[in-house]
C-alpha cells in the first residue's frame, strides 16, 4: 500500500480508473434539476479530476458511492433499510467492487443485495446527488461519501429480505417517513418520483 496522499496515488487498481471514468460519463451528460445539484455535480467532476481513486474505498476519505431508493408500483412508498453502522433508515446502497462495470451496475447490485429482490430493475438514470459526513465510529477511515443516487419500482412489495448488512428492512409511506432521516430522504424521493411517474 502507497504512503503517498490519496490524490496522488498510483497503485489504484484499474477497475476503479474504469468507474471513475465512468462516473466522470455519467455526471458530464446529467442535467441537474436545480441549481445546487448541479454545482454538486461539477463538485463531483472536480473530485474525481483530483482523485485517480475517488470511487474506490481504500482512496481518499471522500470517495463516491452508489444508492438506489426504491418505490412500491404506486410511488407512495420506499423500501428503507435500518443501516447497521450508521443506525438510520435509508435508502440502499454503497461502496464500489471491483467487479462492477458501471455506477448504475454498482448501484444495482448494492440495491439487490440489501432488498433481497433480486430482479430489481433501476431507472437508468441518475436522479439524484448527495454529499454527506459520516459521523458514525463504525465507518473507519471513510469521513464523506458522494453518493450518486438512482431509482427503481419493486414488482413485489412482499418479496423483499434483511440482508446481513441491515437491522431491518420497511415499508415507509412517502409523506410519512422516519424523522430521523427525513431530511435526507425526502429530498431524493421527491426528485425521484419526478422522474418515475
Amino acid at each position: 500500500m502507497s504512503d503517498a496522499p490519496a490524490s496522488l496515488r498510483t497503485d489504484v487498481p484499474a477497475a476503479y480508473l474504469a468507474l471513475r471514468e465512468d462516473a466522470r460519463r455519467v455526471l458530464d451528460r446529467w442535467r441537474a434539476p436545480s441549481a445546487a445539484q448541479d454545482r454538486l455535480r461539477r463538485e463531483l467532476l472536480a473530485h474525481c479530476d483530483e482523485h485517480p481513486g475517488a470511487l474506490w474505498k481504500q482512496g481518499p476519505p471522500a470517495h463516491l458511492t452508489a444508492s438506489t431508493l426504491v418505490f412500491n408500483r404506486g410511488l407512495d412508498k420506499v423500501l428503507l433499510t435500518l443501516h447497521a453502522k450508521a443506525e438510520l433508515w435509508l435508502q440502499f446502497g454503497g461502496h464500489f467492487e471491483p467487479g462492477d462495470p458501471t455506477v448504475l451496475a454498482a448501484a444495482t447490485r448494492e440495491a439487490r443485495e440489501e432488498s433481497g429482490l433480486p430482479e430489481l430493475v433501476l431507472h437508468p438514470e441518475l436522479i439524484h446527488l448527495d454529499r454527506h459526513r459520516l459521523l458514525a465510529a463504525g465507518f473507519g477511515r471513510c469521513a464523506e461519501h458522494l453518493d450518486l443516487r438512482y431509482a427503481a419500482v419493486a414488482a413485489d412489495e412482499d418479496a423483499y429480505a434483511v440482508s446481513a448488512e441491515s437491522l431491518d428492512v420497511a415499508w415507509w409511506p412517502v409523506d410519512a417517513l422516519p424523522a430521523e432521516s427525513r431530511a435526507e430522504i425526502g429530498p431524493l424521493a421527491d426528485a425521484a418520483r419526478r422522474v418515475l411517474a
